[in-house]
């Protein structure tokens, strides 16, 4: 709690004891309406004053007007207790509000824990300087500490550490880092010194641009929150003038009749009527259950730009992918090695000691499969044969490494490779020595994610990809998507959303899921954008409407069920509080609703829409 809600608990605590004490003791009137004036005092000042401002500010209708004159007309009537009482529990009932926004803004400040205050940068004598992120510039060393935060997104160039990502990502296991790796700000260093050489500046950088996004979130309204806005904008001055034509039609009435006006009674009523057409439980809860579902998506690594896309996740019935990056690692990997007539693992060495000269990818991922230091000094006579691979001597030993052009160009009979991938094959002093399989490695949640879709009610998972038929269909095929299309340009991309959007019903939503700068346009076409925040590229971030932190996409689903928990408590509280106003205000009207039920109809509806919207934190176990 804040100093405001313990400062507000105390005078809760002082007016509800003083009230019992009152209620309990049986005192005499003289002593009885004074020590009610007091707790009334005590625990309604602050509404008063606003209702005083507001109505000096010519902005009268609001719930504190509402509350000032129903409870300033009860004490006129001399029901000192229900003033009170009224005033008691809005006050106990805005208590719970208060504390229900900072319970759910509580992920997002521990979010915004991730700022960084400084970077140290080394002088000249190499001592280290604290500056403000802002100032330091692109290709500047900095030296992170154990338990400091990492400023600036940049290539780590000294030292070995691990890094805590939880605040970025949701994960609680560590990242491993050396040199040459990439490293995002916000992370938080746990063991060893590093030194980085930044590649950003601190307003492009990764903590900047997720702290944007949450700062922005809030301005995104949702349909329903934007209904709320213009139903109470409307709705409170109507109730008022509802409660001022009750109190005066009804006796007018009665004196053209000639009946007794009973004008104490008709006030009564309409002083009833105020108090229960309050609509606190709407107005606060609704755009609570959004803030406390982008609080509880954010804390799981999800970050949605507003409660507009949470909205609009929730009707998600299409996702459609792309492939590289996204679905798999889009880090070339040996998957294997088939045919070989020697030991495998020496038929690898010369195939990464043949590539050992070249900065091709394959080459890159040979060379990390083998794993050890090279020793260029066994290869002799390298020759890179352009369009087919590599001819190199190693240990007196003449080695072929390429694709099946290279085998027929020396008449070397091989085996065909049923997998797919880049084949590299092998050919040892002209004889074959089998072949080595490399490709793109699917990401190790992907086929539970797209179960995961299926099961949150997703009716078609699409993939579209610029790859080979082959290949695409194959990754297709091993993650069980519907639909897959294949050796598409960025503009086809964006054709075939356009061809996927204008079959679906009017009231679904179709999410696009992609990581790299290509992908933008299809993310911003998509009803929903979805990118994948640590390895995505600047473009699609900027595009995407939600960011998957980690690059999970298994947090797609987490996302859509964490957005139909939300919808359903937003349409809980809709239809409770409505409901419950309607009866009440006409049990009011008619006289058979007394201020108690008032109360209830007002205080005891917010209390439950509050604690009701809370649920939407809890997505852990979703």
């Amino acid at each position: 709690m804040n100093k405001k809600q313990k400062k507000m608990l105390k005078r809760i605590i002082v007016a509800s004891i003083l009230f019992i004490i009152i209620k309990v003791a049986k005192l005499p009137e003289y002593i009885e309406i004074p020590l009610f004036l007091v707790a009334y005092l005590e625990i309604g000042y602050d509404i008063l004053l606003k209702a005083f401002k507001g109505i000096r500010n010519r902005q009268v209708f609001d719930e504190n007007f509402l509350m000032a004159v129903a409870t300033v007309g009860a004490i006129g009537l001399k029901s000192f207790d229900e003033a009170t009482a009224v005033m008691l529990f809005y006050q106990i009932g805005e208590w719970f509000q208060s504390y229900a926004v900072g319970k759910s803004r509580k992920n997002i400040t521990e979010l915004m824990d991730i700022r960084p205050d400084y970077a140290n940068v080394e002088d000249e004598d190499g001592n280290l300087e604290q500056v403000d992120p802002d100032e330091v510039e692109i290709g500047t060393i900095i030296v992170v500490k154990p338990g400091e935060k990492v400023a600036i997104d940049g290539i780590v160039v000294e030292g070995s550490s691990t890094l805590n990502t939880a605040a970025l990502t949701g994960e609680s296991l560590p990242r491993e880092v050396s040199e040459n790796d990439e490293v995002i700000s916000g992370c938080i260093n746990m063991t060893g010194l590093l030194k980085i050489r930044t590649t950003k500046e601190f307003g492009e950088s990764t903590v900047s641009k997720i702290l944007d996004l949450v700062e922005n979130a809030s301005s995104k309204k949702s349909r329903s929150e934007a209904f709320i806005s213009r139903f109470a904008r409307i709705y409170t001055p109507a109730v008022c003038y509802s409660a001022l034509a009750l109190f005066l039609l009804p006796p007018v009435f009665n004196l053209i009749m000639s009946n007794p006006a009973d004008f104490g009674t008709w006030l009564y009523r309409a002083l009833t009527f105020l108090v229960i057409s309050c609509p606190c439980a709407l107005v606060i809860s609704i755009p609570l259950s959004f803030f406390a579902g982008i609080g509880g998506a954010s804390n799981q690594g999800v970050l949605v730009k507003g409660s507009n896309y949470l909205e609009a996740l929730a009707s998600c019935k299409y996702v459609v992918f792309d492939k590289t990056g996204t679905m798999t690692q889009g880090v070339f990997e040996v998957a294997g090695i088939h045919h070989a007539t020697i030991p495998e693992e020496k038929l690898l060495e010369y195939a990464a000691m043949a590539e050992s000269y070249s900065t091709h990818p394959i080459s890159k991922s040979l060379l990390k499969a083998y794993g050890n230091t090279i020793d260029k000094s066994r290869i002799e006579n390298v020759e890179e044969i352009s369009g087919h691979g590599v001819k190199a001597v190693m240990d007196g030993v003449q080695v072929l490494a390429g694709n099946d052009k290279l085998m027929k160009m020396y008449n070397i009979p091989y085996q065909e490779c049923h997998s797919v991938g880049t084949i590299v094959h092998m050919a040892i002093d002209g004889k074959y020595a089998g072949h080595i399989v490399i490709s793109d490695m699917l990401k190790p949640h992907a086929k539970e994610a797209i179960e995961a879709l299926k099961k949150a009610g997703i009716k078609q998972t699409v993939m579209l990809t610029g790859d080979v038929k082959s290949v695409a269909d194959k990754v297709a095929s091993e993650l069980h998507i519907d639909k897959v299309y294949s050796e598409l340009l960025p503009q086809d991309k964006v054709n075939k959303v356009e061809e996927l959007l204008s079959l679906k019903q009017p009231k679904e939503n179709l999410a696009f899921v992609g990581d790299g700068i290509n992908d933008a346009p299809v993310l911003s076409r998509a009803d929903i954008g979805i990118a994948m925040g640590a390895l995505g590229s600047d473009a699609a971030i900027e595009a995407a409407d939600i960011v998957l932190m980690d690059d999970d996409p298994l947090k797609i689903s987490k996302a859509i069920k964490i957005a139909k928990k939300c919808i359903h408590i937003v349409y809980e509280n809709i239809y409770f509080a409505i409901g419950i106003k309607l009866v009440c205000l006409i049990l009011g009207a008619i006289g058979i609703a007394n201020m108690w039920v008032a109360i209830f109809a007002d205080v005891g509806v917010m209390i439950i829409a509050v604690l009701n919207a809370i649920r939407a934190l809890n997505v852990k176990n979703l």
